[in-house]
């Protein structure tokens, strides 16, 4: 099994802009204008142009919306050094949501994107929680 991400966006191109910025990822190509694919992760992320208001799924009334907002799932982006891929992270644009937690090995800050989404940038002491 293969894992991509999809990460819905209201505009591609200051989507393309963030997370090239924030986290040195690649972009490879555009699909059909409305699908841009990045690369520099263990997994390739998919990020997908879905206007604000659109209909999120075809089983409720929810429409996007890209206002902060939480969700139960989020992304984790492991990284060397927390205090550079923080500044990266701000300077693309992301806004700082916590302080630094440490837990179980690991140093932790929650972020938002400029399209509401949470993501943690984390940094192990080791392989992975201990």
């Amino acid at each position: 099994m293969r894992i991509i991400i999809n990460i819905d966006v209201p505009e591609l191109e200051p989507a393309i802009a963030f997370y090239c910025g924030a986290l040195g990822l690649a972009h490879e190509r555009t699909l059909e204008n409305s699908v841009a694919e990045l690369t520099g992760g263990s997994s390739i992320i998919y990020l997908l142009h879905n206007p604000p208001g659109s209909d999120a799924t075809s089983s409720t009334s929810e429409v996007r919306r890209y206002s902060r907002h939480w969700t139960p799932v989020h992304l984790d982006f492991v990284v060397d050094d927390l205090a550079q891929a923080t500044e990266r992270a701000l300077k693309a644009g992301a806004k700082q949501e916590s302080e630094c937690i440490e837990w179980k090995h690991s140093r932790c800050i929650t972020f938002s994107d400029p399209f509401g989404h949470g993501f943690c940038l984390i940094e192990f002491d080791g392989e992975t929680y201990s």
